[in-house]
């Protein structure tokens, strides 16, 4: 169709012209219809044989299309990754590991969603969503948790502040000091209500919150100091503001989470180790 003879045909294709006569002749006898006919020493296509050979080229087409999509998915660069987190990693960390990870998969299109852990969980287990990411321990035998990352706690404070010239900072040192706290009723702040109970204090409570956020504005206002998870606060931290450590420990734990009844995808896969070496940086800064 392209070169007009079967002795270009054939030196393109790599073969014999012979073979390539014999292989055509083949060709139109099993469909029963001529593809050329031969016009002063060239092979001129039929109207059928142009008719096929239009169909022919949209099918090979496909194949390279479906040849495409293969590679790109044997080496993750395409498809869709659904993803949930709590509001304090997609308003956080999450979106520098989703950026970078996109930077490496451009092809990949990116769904994240933001919802409650219970919510997030049936999300998870019923495969509605691929992934997410939850504070340990996840109640669930439906689920597969995958430790990721740890973190302790913190204080952020105005840079000015007195206690700033601290390195850590005690329930001791914050005697009396306003406080902006976070989870009220939660696991994490029974933890900092304990802290203090250990130096027969009471936490001097000026404003309740619940993001990671807020507290930090609040903070950089200079109407408390923020008690906070270190690694949820790191993006807050900006300048007039530092983050000192918070002693005694409190540890949160967090875990990639699949349905314990899916194979993860190559996609999936490429996506948790993203998350542990950025979490890594994160945790280590």
């Amino acid at each position: 169709m392209r070169t007009g003879s079967a002795t270009s045909a054939a030196t393109s294709l790599g073969m014999t012209q012979p073979g390539v006569s014999r292989t055509l002749a083949q060709i139109e006898s099993a469909i029963g219809f001529e593809l050329f006919y031969r016009d002063r020493g060239k092979l001129v296509p039929t109207k059928d044989g142009l008719l096929l050979a239009e169909e022919v080229e949209f099918a090979l087409a496909g194949l390279r299309r479906v040849s495409n999509l293969a590679n790109d998915i044997a080496n993750s660069a395409a498809g869709e990754l659904r993803v949930v987190a709590p509001p304090s990693f997609t308003d956080g960390v999450l979106p520098d590991i989703v950026a970078s990870f996109l930077r490496k998969h451009p092809g990949v299109r990116f769904n994240l969603d933001s919802r409650s852990l219970e919510t997030s969980k049936a999300l998870i287990a019923t495969r509605v969503v691929d992934c997410g990411f939850m504070k340990m321990p996840v109640a669930g035998g439906d689920l597969h948790c995958e430790p990721l990352v740890s973190s302790g706690s913190g204080c952020v404070l105005r840079a000015d502040h007195p206690l700033a010239a601290h390195a850590v900072l005690t329930p001791g040192l914050l005697r009396g000091e306003p406080l902006i706290l976070l989870g009220s009723g939660r696991q994490w702040r029974i933890q900092v209500d304990q802290a203090f109970a250990t130096f027969n204090l009471r936490p001097t409570v000026a404003i309740e919150t619940h993001t990671h956020g807020s507290a930090c504005a609040l903070a950089s206002r200079g109407v408390g100091v923020a008690i906070v998870n270190t690694l949820l606060a790191q993006s807050y931290v900006r300048e007039g503001l530092v983050l000192r450590t918070f002693d005694p420990p409190i540890l949160h734990q967090y875990a990639f989470v699949t349905a314990v009844n899916a194979q993860p995808s190559r996609l999936v896969a490429a996506f948790l180790e993203e998350a542990r070496a950025a979490l890594s940086r994160h945790s280590s800064s």
